[in-house]
């Protein structure tokens, strides 16, 4: 049963809306998951396709499942969302470079 709007402006999930979800979250798993397996295409390409899926699919999650949007809590949910964005792209770009940097230094000599 759907429940409407708390006062805090969040909705409840719907049972279609969880499928719609859950039917996005295994195409969305599944694309990359076949394309790795099959082997067939470039490295860069699937490379690029399981970085897009896996940005989709966070974003399905954060939708369907935790209904974030900015139309609820007066638009904080956005900016909550923004925040979180920033601190994963600090952390995957910073992890990324030390990475790089540790190979570079140790590998070259």
């Amino acid at each position: 049963m759907s429940h409407p709007a708390t006062e805090h402006g969040a909705s409840h999930g719907s049972v279609k809306s969880y499928m719609i979800g859950f039917i996005l979250s295994i195409i969305l798993t599944g694309i990359p998951f076949w394309m790795v397996m099959d082997g067939g295409a470039s490295k860069a390409t699937i490379l690029a396709v399981v970085l897009v899926c896996a940005v989709v699919q966070v974003l399905v999650h954060l939708v369907y499942f935790l209904h974030l949007d900015s139309k609820s809590e007066g638009g904080w949910n956005l900016i909550a969302i923004v925040f979180a964005a920033l601190i994963i792209l600090i952390v995957v770009v910073g992890s990324l470079w030390i990475m790089w940097n540790l190979n570079y230094n140790m590998m070259s000599h």
